[in-house]
């Protein structure tokens, strides 16, 4: 024969006696103490412990989540933008800005005749500045080149790209973790282009970066065991356009920085979780010195 239900006084009210256990602790609660939950009820303080638990503002690895995932992406379009705006007022492919941002394998001499070039010797005794980069202390080109376009269809493609995968990987990784994947993969190009481009080329645009990106959307998209193959398609043209497109595409950049990007996120989001915030700076951190001192260490030896 079945029991009738025994009433029990609420934990928090003794003098309310209640049929109503909380799902989470057994304890009894009333009808002011309820909390309805995805399954049945919770008494006021499981509910505050599992907000704590889950860490509602916490992302998947780690870090705050964004409230607006879009907002790093439009700052970052904003700042190509406005290079590109720059270069453009003041003379497009001639300006001066273009020999102080983007990559020189060996920089320009500029002398006081627009576009003649020399060797260092001859372009000092011109009166001219000899403007090297990673050889004789330019490292800022390592990054600002990512940030530097001349021609408007080179960086509307490059920013239109950016628009749909950056809002969805800052959702993933937060804010500081999607900045320092974007900057780490800009900084992988760059290098990549540093050893493997011809010397006397020069190289610009945020494509390194890019390119990052789609490798940190595929390392991503494995680790939550996703459909990757719509993923390997894009990848796949953006590499056959690189090899077979017009001969002026840095496949050096493209390449260096998917692998970066790629590192880099495996790096985030494979990181144990017992004190992952500081694995994965730590981590992140390194891969980025250890590509400066790649660049840096051949040059002081030299």
């Amino acid at each position: 024969m079945t029991q009738p239900p025994v009433a029990y006084p609420c934990y928090r009210h003794p003098g309310t006696a209640t049929y109503i256990r909380c799902q989470r602790c057994g304890r009894p609660i009333c009808g002011e103490c309820m909390i309805s939950a995805a399954v049945g009820f919770q008494c006021p303080e499981c509910v505050a412990e599992g907000a704590r638990q889950t860490r509602q503002n916490e992302g998947p690895y780690g870090g705050r989540r964004s409230r607006n995932a879009r907002t790093t992406t439009l700052v970052l379009i904003g700042l190509n933008v406005a290079v590109w705006l720059a270069i453009f007022l003041t003379g497009g492919s001639n300006s001066f800005l273009v020999s102080r941002l983007a990559l020189f394998s060996v920089g320009p001499c500029l002398l006081p005749i627009p576009g003649m070039g020399a060797s260092e010797y001859v372009c000092g005794i011109g009166g001219g500045l000899a403007h090297y980069w990673a050889a004789n202390g330019g490292y800022w080109q390592l990054l600002t080149s990512a940030f530097t376009h001349i021609e408007i269809l080179h960086i509307g493609m490059n920013m239109l790209v950016l628009w749909f995968l950056g809002p969805s990987l800052e959702a993933a990784l937060g804010r500081a973790r999607f900045l320092a994947v974007y900057l780490v993969s800009a900084l992988a190009g760059s290098v990549s282009v540093f050893w493997f481009s011809p010397v006397g080329t020069f190289t610009l645009g945020a494509s390194g970066a890019i390119f990052g990106l789609l490798g940190a959307l595929l390392v991503l998209a494995y680790k939550v065991r996703g459909d990757v193959r719509s993923i390997l398609i894009w990848l796949g043209i953006n590499v056959a356009y690189t090899f077979l497109g017009p001969g002026n595409i840095s496949w050096q950049g493209h390449l260096g920085g998917l692998v970066g990007g790629a590192l880099a996120t495996a790096i985030i989001a494979y990181a144990p979780r017992e004190g992952r915030q500081r694995k994965q700076w730590i981590a992140v951190g390194a891969m980025a010195v250890l590509l400066l001192l790649s660049v840096a260490v051949p040059v002081q030896l030299a």
